[in-house]
């Protein structure tokens, strides 16, 4: 489960970074774009609607560009032998290309200058830059370095002389896995070199002619809030390219039609029924668990149906609480942290399950074999005449002890409930989608209608697996097969708490940002 978070490392949850660090005789001047996904934009939607009618007009957004820039200033550190300088923004840009589930992601673009205390000689000046904002959400971090009339040499770490991202439009397919995690920059800048032509920022504008600000250096642990920005519920045009790889396949147009005829409705309801039921299928949803509990408990049809109902309400609550931490508790979490956070603790409930499971398999096998013992000694054999191998309890030939049901509910509903932990983001951005489209009790029901299609996938394979293993039940084939089957409780116990095991250690690397 944990791998199935870190498959999309540039996915909804993502805010990625870029900046060049361009370094002249006499001054530095620093190009920096935030590119944000679906859910951290959608959360930053309300900083720049300041008339509260879910949509951005041209004055707002006008406006928004340079706050933001403003803001996110003051998360940047840029000094020259560590002496703080003091960046001006002079141009800042906005933008909103349509992402997933109808939702926009934010493209934020800002360029500041600032100047040199001297200019530089054939005595190197240290630079050091370093950004610091969102320093805890996942993300893409590149930063580049260019000397126009200054050469530059790395003081501390790789000195990347140019980007491999196109300023976040573009990001490499064989680092989407593994992004770059540039934080901070050190270089020795001197005197010389050849001469750039002029930084072009084709995403940005000037301020105007009133705005321009100084803003001043951040401190060494600067105020890494998140900048101001806003989706636009009903703006447009908004382009179709999304920055970053994000793609607007993921949920289908269905779900955005304007008018809810009672047609519409209902294909909305299958539809998403029928993507619950393909989530359930993807590997990661405790599938092989299932089995293994299932098979080792011996448990009934009934279980196997309230594991897969326990699956579906589980990660029906996991959607509602996670959209409630996106559009309310922005400032108290943010929610990729909570997603970071979910494979662990269903992790850990899955090592719990096994351990229970192991204990319960070895308490049930050692009364078996006192209560085999306990019998030759009650009853010795006549070695006078042959075994009565027709003896219902087989005098003279040790038999493996029976194996019997070790389910509970209260274990059912906690591994159901590992198992729908980690939430789906198409069904979060369904959720998200309508909410922004004024639909949000609509998006309920279709949450609930993913949740059940994942259901019946899971239920169906429960049912498909109890009663495979009672048809091997039913065939009689001696004691070697008796043996194989009353093997199969302890092994299944071994796989459960050895899944458990690896899945926490997964978890628990997962949980610090790439880069940090």
């Amino acid at each position: 489960m944990p791998a199935v978070v870190l498959a999309h490392p540039l996915g909804n949850f993502t805010i990625n970074h870029y900046a060049e660090v361009r370094v002249e005789v006499d001054r530095v001047q620093l190009d920096v774009v935030i590119d944000q996904a679906e859910i951290p934009t959608f959360q930053a939607r309300f900083d720049f609607d300041l008339d509260g009618d879910a949509s951005l007009s041209d004055e707002e957004i006008d406006a928004g560009r340079v706050t933001a820039c403003e803001q996110l200033g003051r998360s940047l550190v840029l000094a020259a032998d560590e002496q703080p300088l003091t960046p001006r923004l002079t141009q800042a840009g906005l933008s909103f290309p349509l992402g997933a589930g109808g939702l926009a992601t934010m493209r934020e673009v800002c360029t500041y200058e600032a100047p040199l205390a001297s200019a530089l000689t054939a005595a190197p000046v240290t630079i050091a830059f370093r950004d610091a904002s969102f320093q805890e959400r996942l993300g893409w971090r590149e930063i580049v370095a260019r000397g126009s009339g200054a050469t530059l040499r790395a003081l501390d770490g790789e000195l990347r002389g140019a980007g491999i991202s196109d300023r976040l439009r573009q990001y490499p397919a064989d680092r989407v896995a593994s992004p770059l995690g540039d934080t901070a920059l050190l270089v020795g800048a001197t005197a010389g070199g050849p001469t750039l032509p002029p930084l072009a920022v084709p995403d940005a504008s000037p301020i105007p002619v009133a705005g321009p600000s100084t803003v001043p250096s951040a401190a060494p642990s600067p105020d890494t809030s998140a900048p101001a920005s806003a989706v636009p519920a009903s703006a447009a045009p908004l382009p179709a390219v999304v920055p970053g790889g994000v793609t607007g396949s993921e949920v289908p147009d269905i779900f955005r039609v304007p008018d809810l005829t009672p047609v519409v409705v209902l294909l909305s309801l299958v539809t998403a029924a029928a993507l619950g039921a393909g989530h359930a299928l993807t590997p990661g949803h405790g599938k092989t668990l299932m089995a293994a509990y299932l098979v080792g408990t011996r448990g009934s049809a009934r279980h196997a149906l309230g594991l897969g109902a326990a699956v579906s309400l589980s990660h029906t609550i996991g959607i509602l609480a996670l959209a409630a931490v996106v559009v309310a508790a922005t400032d108290v979490v943010a929610p990729d942290v909570v997603v970071r956070w979910a494979p662990v603790v269903a992790a850990v409930s899955i090592v719990v399950i096994g351990g229970w499971m192991l204990v319960v398999e070895i308490r049930r096998r050692r009364a078996a074999a006192v209560h085999d013992r306990d019998h030759r000694l009650a009853v010795p054999h006549d070695h006078a005449r042959p075994h009565d191998h027709a003896h219902p309890h087989g005098h003279g030939h040790p038999h493996p002890p029976e194996a019997v049901s070790t389910i509970s509910w209260r274990s059912l509903f906690v591994l159901g409930l590992a198992g729908g932990l980690i939430p789906s983001t198409s069904a979060l951005l369904i959720l998200l989608g309508a909410i922004a489209a004024g639909r949000p009790a609509f998006g309920l029901v279709l949450v609930v209608a993913f949740g059940a299609g994942m259901a019946s996938v899971m239920s169906g394979i429960g049912l498909v697996l109890v009663t495979a293993r009672d048809r091997v039940d039913r065939v009689q084939a001696g004691v070697g097969l008796a043996r194989i089957r009353n093997a199969v409780p302890l092994v299944a116990s071994v796989v459960v708490l050895g899944f458990g095991v690896v899945l926490t250690g997964q978890a628990l690397m997962a949980i610090r940002p790439p880069g940090l």
